[in-house]
């Protein structure tokens, strides 16, 4: 065998070699504290445009509903009017999960339809994989709805999808499936064989991962484990030579089933309401579309144009604000100074912000009324009325 030469002031070159580990890691750890940084930045101006999209949206899905009700009875012009009713939806869709991956936070564990996550989440991939990655989302009829986090859910498999990706650089195939079953048996596992289980499984199968990057597949599981814990679930990792590599996500079974609230939307009184929106173009929406539920309204800009409103004669039932807003007070505060003024104010909050980001960040009740944005027409009338009767 031959060994390493000598370093030459004769030494065993154990100290040198220290040395450089100890720098090699400092690189490390200040590299990571600089990406740790940049990606905050990045989610901070993401949910900053994301939220400007979300007025906006506002504006163009309320009024296509608005276009769709006067060309009901044109079946071409009704069917252009569904097309573009479906297009803001989606765009609404990709706008709440870009929220979700923005606010670096969690939510209380709910229930889940988890197909639903999981075919969003393989509409997502397509354009992001490349064409070299073939994905095959399977979900399984009958599946429960599972206990979790929808957005950690939700990162949880694009992050899986992005390590299979770059464990795959000359392509392979990606499937998502879902099933519904107890855990298999395995070993001493008796605690856990009864429980029942929502499965989401992750599966990779390219000429790489069946090769020498079989290992490679799936390695950085730091961030599943916690949202696996978290949940009280558990995760299998399966690695086997010529089948690929996958991740099977065993999730809580939700006891209850989730039952469709009916659309109704009240009937307007002759209830005052008070909106307060910054955005020019969303503040002439809103107004139109309250009017048109048959409320009377005053409207402001800001918080300083709303309490002169507040401190006048008029009568007022509903403060119906943003939450970000220009100038000194936001509308959390607003709502504050209105209460104080009036004290039977009714209040219901609008943000194009996640909920649980807001109410986390912006000191609010978990109990608060709050209507995200874009909303249509029919959760607008629906929350103005659980406002005013609570």
């Amino acid at each position: 065998m031959v060994q390493d030469p000598l370093p030459p002031d004769g030494s065993n070159g154990q100290e040198g070699s220290n040395g450089r580990e100890g720098l090699d890691a400092q690189k490390v750890a200040a590299a990571q504290i600089a990406q740790a940084r940049k990606m905050a930045i990045v989610g901070e101006l993401t949910g900053g445009v994301v939220h400007d999209f979300n007025n906006i949206l506002t504006v163009i899905s309320g009024t296509i509903e608005i276009l769709a009700e006067a060309v009901a009875d044109r079946r071409d012009l009704a069917a252009i009017a569904g097309l573009m009713s479906e297009a803001a939806a989606r765009g609404a869709n990709l706008t709440f999960h870009l929220l979700a991956f923005a606010r670096g936070q969690s939510s209380p564990p709910r229930e889940v339809d988890v197909n639903a996550v999981l075919v969003e989440a393989a509409r997502l991939l397509r354009p992001t994989l490349g064409e070299q990655i073939e994905i095959d989302a399977m979900p399984a009829t009958g599946v429960s709805l599972a206990l979790v986090d929808p957005h950690q859910l939700m990162t949880a498999i694009l992050h899986l999808a992005i390590m299979a990706r770059d464990a795959m650089p000359e392509g392979g195939r990606l499937a998502i499936g879902t099933t519904t079953g107890p855990l298999e048996q395995t070993g001493s596992d008796t605690a856990i064989i009864a429980a029942d289980f929502v499965t989401v499984e992750v599966a990779a199968d390219g000429h790489e991962i069946r090769g020498q990057r079989l290992e490679s597949a799936f390695a950085d599981l730091g961030m599943i484990e916690n949202f696996i814990t978290q949940s009280n679930g558990y995760m299998r990792v399966c690695r086997e030579s010529g089948r690929g590599a996958s991740v099977k996500m065993y999730l809580p079974r939700a006891t209850g089933v989730a039952q469709p609230v009916p659309e109704t939307v009240g009937e307007a009184g002759d209830e005052t309401i008070l909106i307060v929106e910054d955005d020019v173009l969303l503040r002439a929406y809103v107004v139109i579309q309250v009017r048109g539920l048959g409320y009377r309204t005053l409207v402001a800009g800001d918080a300083r144009e709303a309490l002169a409103i507040i401190d006048g004669s008029e009568q007022i039932d509903l403060l119906f604000t943003d939450i970000v807003m220009p100038g000194a007070m936001n509308g959390r505060q607003l709502a504050i100074e209105a209460l104080n003024r009036r004290p039977l104010l009714k209040v219901l909050y609008t943000t194009g912000y996640a909920r649980d980001a807001v109410i986390l960040g912006g000191g609010l009740n978990t109990d608060v009324l709050l209507l995200a944005k874009p909303y249509r027409k029919v959760e607008l009338a629906k929350m103005i009325r659980a406002a005013l009767t609570a």
